[in-house]
């Protein structure tokens, strides 16, 4: 016990020293962001995954759909970015759609993704970097995951590897929508995986027009079973001075032909900071 606690400590203070020094030195930055991708990638080839990575011509069958607005006007910035933005996901998109999760395989976000940017450079696109809006190259793929993860919910994949984000910057488009379903990423450090553990293959289908982004999960055979994602325990509730959401994610299994209920399991509690004003009281 002693060793272990040592251990931790020891960790901690790498964590916090390493911390100050590209603090300090922001010019180690991009030394430090180079040597954690190599690592983190070397390591996927060790640890004994076979991951996703062969496209073939579209499945059938619809098992899950999901759609988005492509542009969001109400940031407060500069437009270009939204416009930036969609260029990153079409890039980004292109290596992912029509990728097959075979059964046994594992699906990772960046296995895919790391080299989206080789032929065509990806633009600065917004992203929320310690509570404020930033432009950073290659922002806005969490448009990617958040659709990729909703898509996952609907499937029996297991998942893997998700991240919420850290602060919720705006309220739901509609109270009908379930909170607590994002997912971000981050190249070196935050993932997105699953795991093919059903007997069935799962294709990924990314596309996009004008105005929406849109994603679906398509299976060589008819749906037996379609999914449903709801919460519950919904509360919001005050620490240090911050505002906090609390919500249970359930998912509800329907029989595809019936629509009759079959059975809900509950996935997770997702709690994330409020980074708006609520209209409602605590």
């Amino acid at each position: 016990m002693l060793i272990g606690f040592n251990t931790k400590l020891m960790r901690e203070d790498y964590e916090v020293s390493r911390k100050l020094a590209t603090q300090r030195f922001p010019f180690l930055m991009p030394l430090r962001q180079w040597q954690r991708k190599k690592s983190y990638y070397m390591k996927m080839r060790f640890d004994g995954n076979r991951y996703s990575s062969r496209q073939e011509p579209p499945f059938p069958y619809e098992l899950a759909a999901a759609r988005s607005l492509l542009i969001n006007e109400h940031t407060g910035a500069d437009i270009q970015y939204q416009y930036n933005k969609v260029h990153n996901l079409r890039l980004a998109s292109e290596v992912v759609s029509r990728v097959v999760i075979y059964p046994g395989e594992t699906f990772s976000l960046w296995w895919l993704a790391r080299h989206a940017d080789e032929r065509e450079a990806y633009k600065d696109g917004l992203c929320v970097h310690n509570g404020r809006l930033v432009a950073v190259y290659g922002g806005g793929l969490c448009q990617l995951s958040n659709t990729l993860f909703w898509l996952f919910l609907h499937t029996p994949l297991t998942i893997v590897e998700r991240h919420r984000h850290g602060v919720k910057e705006f309220p739901n488009p509609s109270t009908d929508d379930p909170c607590g379903v994002d997912a971000t990423i981050l190249e070196g450090w935050l993932d997105l995986r699953v795991r093919n553990d059903s007997c069935e293959a799962m294709q990924i289908e990314l596309t996009m027009d004008d105005l929406y982004y849109y994603g679906r999960i398509l299976v060589k055979r008819p749906p037996e079973k379609r999914y449903r994602i709801v919460n519950e325990n919904l509360r919001y509730f005050e620490k240090d001075g911050k505002t906090y959401e609390s919500v249970d994610v359930i998912r509800q299994t329907i029989n595809a032909k019936t629509g009759a209920f079959l059975r809900q399991d509950a996935l997770y509690t997702n709690e994330t900071e409020i980074g708006y004003k609520l209209t409602r009281p605590l």
